[in-house]
């Protein structure tokens, strides 16, 4: 991480990130009723991957190959028996495209962010008869929900109705907490990150890694140490820090920078 060069770093066991969401049974999520065959108005791709749009997007940008996307799915072998559902759980997840099996990457690929796609995925781009896998084709309905670490509209100029701190530091609440505490700059705190540059250059994110980040408060930069203790535990935040709070222009990035900082715990 690049926040601070002595930044103390611990990996946590967390393959996904999670979004807050209520979990549905997954007896209440009902069995596509086209989960045999694609319909006739499915789209079947040359690699044979069959789609279906459910419900279209509202975004216009669709996810690269390297792309963190943040979606919600759920999945079930041909016969209609669910085998995975982040519905479920109550958990969407947060992975980079290259990290799913060919054919959910190849149909993440084509949507926008909003839109619920039918994905029809034979077994030649999943899990191509691996042992302890689902077989056959898989069927998924999957809800692109956020491209995460795509730059925000806002990322060269804080918008009218940002607060400001004393010290200069530009922020909005993103996502409320659930706690009521506060770090102090004495804590250790865990979250997820994503900084970019005011033309809208990423610089750094724990999200590719798949998972977060857990440092002192008092070895990252000023408006890191500032910043965070404004928020409490579930809460997500954009901070506008500006250079001299950042890294005082003694080296890249330079210049204001914005973070996107999600606190999941204070330790």
């Amino acid at each position: 991480m690049r926040i601070h060069h002595r930044i103390l770093l611990t990996t946590l066991a967390v393959v996904l990130s999670a979004l807050a969401s209520a979990q549905t049974p997954a007896s209440q999520i009902p069995v596509p009723s086209d989960v045999a065959a694609p319909p006739a108005d499915a789209t079947t791709a040359k690699s044979g991957l069959a789609t279906k749009v459910i419900k279209p997007g509202t975004g216009t940008i669709h996810p690269g190959k390297d792309e963190v996307v943040t979606i919600d799915y759920s999945g079930w072998t041909a016969d209609g028996k669910m085998f995975d559902s982040s519905v479920a759980r109550g958990r969407p997840i947060t992975i980079q495209t290259k990290r799913l099996i060919p054919g959910f990457a190849e149909g993440v690929e084509q949507m926008t962010v909003g839109e619920t796609l039918r994905m029809w995925i034979p077994q030649s781009l999943a899990y191509k008869g691996a042992q302890g896998k689902p077989q056959g084709t898989l069927v998924f309905d999957v809800t692109l929900l956020e491209l995460p670490t795509l730059a925000p509209a806002d990322v060269k100029t804080p918008p009218a109705d940002a607060q400001r701190t004393h010290d200069g530091i530009a922020y909005q609440v993103l996502q409320p907490g659930t706690g009521t505490r506060h770090p102090t700059s004495a804590d250790r705190v865990t979250v997820h990150y994503t900084g970019w540059t005011t033309d809208g250059k990423m610089f750094d994110s724990s999200l590719p890694r798949g998972a977060p980040s857990t440092f002192a408060l008092d070895r990252v930069i000023p408006g890191w140490t500032e910043g965070i203790q404004l928020m409490t535990e579930g809460e997500k935040m954009r901070f506008w820090i500006p250079e001299n709070l950042a890294y005082g222009g003694r080296q890249p990035p330079f210049g204001t920078l914005v973070f996107d900082v999600e606190l999941l715990k204070i330790q």
